[in-house]
């Protein structure tokens, strides 16, 4: 697929510019994202799961790390213990270091992760404060102020 040209939505999308850069990134990734194969579920509403599949990595190895609406998660395989190569036949476990980005929505935060039979398991929630949530707004007649407001203080008279 060839490159898009994404400078109209620039020009048109006032205040849309994070969306319009998502897009484009997008756009730009190559092949090197498909390690490690990784799931997004969703278990409730606003709670959402990533899997990814990090066979032969130890809970040592691996990096789980937040920043403003980024998840980074990173794999870095230790050289072994006994200093002694492994001489392989055949190698399908690439066991090769990784870097996984998921940019998060806002207001999602991660509220766990777990390791378990070669799937780190990230736990994600979204909590959208008070002021966010949607309110419903009474229809009424207009207040008006039942007396004048009384002034505190000293008074002069006039």
């Amino acid at each position: 697929m060839s490159t898009i040209d994404l400078t109209p939505l620039y020009r048109t999308m006032v205040g849309f510019d994070r969306m319009a850069n998502l897009i484009d990134s997008a756009s730009r990734l190559d092949g090197a994202q498909g390690y490690p194969p990784y799931n997004i579920e969703r278990v409730a509403d606003d709670a959402f799961a990533i899997e990814i599949a990090v066979a032969g990595f130890a809970e040592d190895e691996l990096d789980i790390e937040t920043n403003e609406n980024l998840l980074t998660v990173a794999g870095k395989k230790a050289a072994s213990e006994d200093g002694e190569e492994r001489q392989y036949l055949h190698r399908g476990i690439a066991e090769r270091g990784f870097l996984r980005r998921f940019q998060l929505a806002d207001h999602v935060i991660v509220t766990g992760a777990s390791l378990q039979n070669g799937l780190l398991r990230v736990e994600l929630l979204r909590e959208l404060p008070e002021a966010k949530k949607p309110r419903k707004i009474e229809i009424g007649s207009p207040s008006q102020p039942k007396s004048k407001p009384k002034l505190i203080g000293k008074q002069s008279a006039a």
